[in-house]
């Protein structure tokens, strides 16, 4: 498990929150949302700043090494 992924997954467990709560939340199916916690997926500038409102996360995560 790299960084992004276990930031995503620790996050998404500490709010309670399944993938497929935080997918209905930003617009997405659970699927891509998967995806992204997953690292087989990028998202949009708009799609990571929703994911880092609903995690409490700095979205620019999803740009950086």
């Amino acid at each position: 498990m790299n960084f992004l992924n276990g930031c995503l997954v620790e996050k998404r467990k500490e709010k309670k929150l399944t993938q497929q709560e935080i997918a209905d939340k930003i617009g997405v199916s659970r699927q891509y949302y998967n995806d992204l916690e997953n690292e087989k997926r990028s998202p949009s500038v708009g799609l990571a700043q929703k994911i880092g409102d609903v995690l409490g996360i700095d979205w620019t995560i999803f740009f950086t090494n």
